[in-house]
C-alpha cells in the first residue's frame, strides 16, 4: 500500500505532501490545476521515462519519492533484497530524482538502484490506469496473466509448468546427444584404439615394480654372484657348489655353545649361550636366503624381454598413468564409457520416447489449464459486460477468448485475446486500440472489480491477493485511475463513485476525478489548486481537504460556487455516497 507521496519541483509544483487512505482517495481541482503532476510522479518511481522539461522553472532537478508498505507482498520484499536492500520496518522507501540536465537517479531504501528495479517494484506495487499507462494490459502476456488471475488457476498453471520444464529437459537431453554424434563416433574410435593398446599389452597390476627389480638383479648378476659366495664361504663354506672342508661362523657359533655347556656346576654362561644360540638361529636364516638367491640368479633371463616389456609399460603410464594402477583403471571406465557410447542408437530411441511421454503429459496438462481458462474466460466477459453497462458503456462489450495454439509455450498452449466493441456494428478490435482514455479506463475498472469479486469467492478476503504456484499470498497493488470519469455524468457518475469504492474495500484506490458524484465516495480527499507566491509566481498546491473545507470543494465540483443550495447538495452527497 502507498502510504506517503512526496513531491518537489516538478512542473507547478513546488512541493507536494499526499497521503493516501487505505481504501479510496479522490484528487480533484480545478482543469489545469496540475492534477496529472501526482500521476508524473507516481510514473517517476514506477521507473518510467523521466523528462528534464518537468523540472520546476529555476530548480535544478525534480524529486519525488514514494513509501510503500510490503509486510503482506513477499515478491517486492524479494526484489528489494535482490537489489541488495533490506526492508526495514516493513517499508520501502522508492525515489527518484531528475536533474535540469543529466541523468536521473534512482534511490531505493538509500541505496541507488537501476531503474529496472524499480520497473519491477512497481509491478508488484501499483497499477496506474491512465490512458499512458494502459498500453500494458495491451499485451498478451499481461491479458494472459490478468486471466489466470482471475481464474485462480495456480494449481493447473503450476502442473503444466512442471510437465513443460520436464518436456524441455528431455528435449534438450535428445538435442545434445544428437548434436554431439560426430564428437561421439571420435571419441568411441579413440576409446577403442587406446583399450586394444592396453589389452594388446595386458598390464598386471605390481608388474612394473617386479620387472624393474629383476632388471636391476640380471644387469648386476656377477657382483650379486660374488658378493653371495664371499658372504657364503664366510658364514657356511658347505652351501656352496665347489665347497671345502673350511668351517664357517655357523660352525664357530656352534663350537662356542658346545665350548661353554661343557662347563659343570655354574649358570653363569647361560644368558650367553642364549645369545649365542639366537644368533646361530639368524645366521641359518640369512644362509637360506642367499642360498635360494643363488638359484634365482643362477637362472637364464632374457634381459632384452624384459627392457622391452619394461618400455611398452612405461608408454602405457605416460599416456593413461601415472602408474600402472591409474592404466588399468582407466582401461576399466573406457570399456564403460564406450559401451555407453556404441548403444547410441538405442540410447536415441530411450530419449525419444521419454521427450514424447513428458511432451504427451505436457499436452494433458496444458488441456487441463485450457479447460480452466475459457471456462473462466466466459465468467469474466459476463462479469465485465455486467459492469459496464452501469458505467455509461451500455453498448460496449467486452470479450476474452482463449484459443488452443498447435505449439505448446512456456505458459501453457493457450492464445489469450481481450476485444472491445466500443459500440454496436463497430467490430471487435484489441484492447487498447479501440477505445478512448476514459473507456478504457472505465473497462480496467470493470475487469478489476470482476477480479476482486473472484477473490472473493475463493475466499481470500478483502485486502488480499491472488495466490503464485506455490500457494503464497500475494498483496493486492495500489490501482490509480486517471480518465475513468471522462464523458460520465448524472447516475453514471454515481454508480461509477459506487463501484471505485467497492473496489477500494480490498484495496487502495486513488482516483483522479472532477466529478464530485465520485469524488464523494473517497475515504480521503486531495484538491490541487493553483496560486500566487509572494514574487508573483504562480504555483501548485496540494491540499487535503477535511469538514467543511471538503463540503466546500464538492459544492464548487457541483456547481462551480458554494451557494447555499450547492453546499446543502454537497453535504446530502456526501452523507449518501456509503455502500
Amino acid at each position: 500500500m502507498l502510504e506517503e507521496l512526496e513531491i518537489r519541483n516538478l512542473g507547478p509544483i513546488r512541493h507536494a505532501l499526499v497521503t493516501p487512505a487505505a481504501g479510496m482517495t479522490a484528487i480533484t481541482g480545478e482543469t489545469g490545476a496540475g492534477k496529472s503532476m501526482l500521476l508524473n510522479a507516481l510514473r517517476l518511481v514506477s521507473g518510467g521515462a523521466a523528462r528534464s522539461e518537468a523540472v520546476s522553472a529555476g530548480a535544478d532537478a525534480t524529486w519525488a519519492q514514494a513509501v510503500f508498505t510490503v509486510l503482506d507482498n513477499p515478491a517486492a520484499r524479494a526484489i528489494a533484497q535482490d537489489a541488495g536492500c533490506d526492508v526495514q520496518d516493513g517499508e520501502l522507501f522508492i525515489s527518484r530524482s531528475v536533474p535540469a540536465s543529466g541523468r536521473s537517479r534512482c534511490v531505493l531504501s538509500g541505496h541507488g538502484v537501476p531503474r529496472s528495479v524499480l520497473s519491477a517494484l512497481a509491478g508488484e506495487l501499483i497499477t496506474i490506469h491512465g490512458q499512458a499507462d494502459q498500453l500494458r494490459i495491451a499485451s498478451a502476456a499481461r491479458q494472459r496473466e490478468f486471466l489466470d488471475a482471475y481464474a485462480g488457476d495456480g494449481e493447473q498453471l503450476a502442473a503444466y509448468e512442471q510437465a513443460w520444464d520436464a518436456y524441455r529437459t528431455a528435449q534438450d537431453r535428445l538435442d545434445a546427444v544428437g548434436s554431439q554424434q560426430a564428437q561421439a563416433r571420435a571419441r568411441a574410435d579413440y576409446l577403442r584404439e587406446s583399450i586394444a593398446r592396453i589389452d594388446g599389452v595386458a598390464p598386471v597390476d605390481g608388474e612394473y615394480d617386479q620387472l624393474r627389480q629383476q632388471r636391476d638383479r640380471l644387469e648386476h648378476a656377477a657382483d650379486i654372484a660374488r658378493g653371495i659366495g664371499v658372504a657364503l664361504s664366510a658364514l657356511d663354506p658347505s652351501q656352496l657348489v665347489d665347497a671345502t672342508d673350511a668351517s664357517g661362523a655357523q660352525e664357530a657359533l656352534r663350537q662356542a655353545v658346545d665350548a661353554l655347556r661343557a662347563v659343570r656346576g655354574v649358570d653363569v654362561f647361560d644368558d650367553i649361550i642364549s645369545r649365542l644360540e639366537s644368533t646361530a638361529a639368524e645366521v641359518d636364516d640369512i644362509v637360506f636366503q642367499l642360498s635360494s638367491m643363488v638359484d634365482d640368479d643362477g637362472e637364464e633371463a632374457d634381459l632384452d624381454a624384459i627392457n622391452s616389456r619394461i618400455h611398452d609399460l612405461e608408454d602405457l603410464m605416460s599416456r593413461w598413468g601415472p602408474s600402472l594402477a591409474d592404466v588399468i583403471e582407466w582401461r576399466r571406465t573406457a570399456g564403460l564409457e564406450l559401451e555407453d557410447l556404441d548403444d547410441s542408437p538405442e540410447r536415441i530411441k530411450r530419449l525419444e520416447a521419454a521427450r514424447d511421454e513428458a511432451l504427451q503429459a505436457a499436452h494433458d496438462a496444458a488441456d487441463a489449464l485450457h479447460d480452466v481458462r475459457q471456462e473462466q474466460a466466459r465468467h469474466l466477459t459476463e462479469q465485465v459486460n455486467g459492469e459496464l453497462s452501469s458505467l455509461a458503456m451500455p453498448d460496449a462489450r467486452f470479450d476474452a477468448e482463449v484459443r488452443a495454439c498447435e505449439e505448446l509455450a512456456a505458459h501453457g498452449g493457450d492464445a489469450v485475446e481481450f476485444l472491445f466493441t466500443p459500440f454496436p456494428g463497430a467490430g471487435r478490435l484489441p484492447l487498447g486500440k479501440s477505445a478512448s482514455g476514459g473507456e478504457l479506463s472505465r473497462l480496467m475498472l470493470s475487469m478489476e472489480l470482476a477480479a476482486a469479486d473472484a477473490r472473493a469467492e475463493r475466499g481470500q478476503g478483502a485486502g488480499k491477493g491472488t495466490k503464485d504456484t506455490n500457494g503464497t499470498e500475494q498483496a493486492l497493488p495500489t490501482f490509480v485511475f486517471d480518465e475513468v470519469d471522462a464523458g460520465v455524468g448524472g447516475k453514471s457518475a454515481a454508480e461509477l463513485g459506487k463501484r471505485l469504492a467497492r473496489l477500494a474495500q480490498g484495496a487502495q484506490v486513488i482516483v483522479v476525478t472532477h466529478l464530485a458524484q465520485v469524488a464523494s465516495w473517497a475515504s480521503a480527499q486531495y484538491v490541487v489548486a493553483k496560486s500566487k507566491d509572494a514574487d508573483g509566481q504562480v504555483t501548485t498546491g496540494v491540499t487535503k481537504v477535511t469538514g467543511d473545507d471538503r463540503v466546500r470543494e464538492i459544492a464548487r465540483m457541483l456547481s462551480g460556487s458554494e451557494s447555499a443550495a450547492s453546499l446543502k447538495h454537497a453535504r446530502e452527497l456526501l452523507k449518501s455516497s456509503e455502500l
